[in-house]
């Protein structure tokens, strides 16, 4: 698909969002970050968001392993190409396995928690919701406030994968 909207350079994005651009490009060994020079086109709202996702990635109250395993199911099961490339690289730098990759596709092989995670994740993105015996199973587990962060950041991710797929955001190479 060609760019709905192109990815922007310093006149589009302003020095601020053209510098993060800049880094994020830098940290993905890429010349641009697709999304960032892209989403930076919205001024200020880019760095309300940024501030937002970085709030329940990398600095949230899950484990990373945890937040990517989110991440990587949500990317996975909305057959995001973008953000599942990223999070690969960024989900192996946190610890992830193959293995655990590929359970995280198919959905089998977890211990109760994880299992209890990928469920929810599952029916947040296919369902838009959550049922109570899939919520109980979670709520084992985790406490309230990691409740709340486990359904902000997949809420999150598969807003995330929605713009990308509707702005039509290309993978860097």
């Amino acid at each position: 698909m060609t760019p709905r909207v192109t990815p922007g350079g310093l006149g589009r994005l302003g020095p601020i969002n053209y510098a993060i651009a800049k880094v994020g490009a830098r940290a993905v060994r890429a010349d641009d970050m697709h999304l960032f020079s892209t989403l930076g086109r919205t001024k200020r709202l880019f760095l309300g968001w940024l501030g937002y996702s970085g709030m329940l990635m990398p600095f949230g109250a899950l484990k990373r392993t945890e937040s990517e395993t989110v991440i990587v199911r949500v990317a996975h099961l909305r057959g995001n190409a973008y953000e599942l490339g990223h999070h690969r690289r960024i989900g192996a730098r946190a610890g992830l396995t193959a293995t655990q990759f590929e359970r995280i596709f198919d959905g089998s092989g977890w211990n109760e928690r994880s299992a209890a995670l990928l469920d929810v994740v599952t029916e947040i993105v296919e369902d838009k919701s959550v049922s109570d015996d899939a919520w109980a199973r979670l709520a084992e587990f985790y406490d309230e406030r990691r409740l709340v962060e486990i359904v902000l950041l997949a809420t999150n991710y598969d807003g995330l994968a929605t713009t990308i797929d509707v702005l039509g955001i290309e993978p860097e190479r």
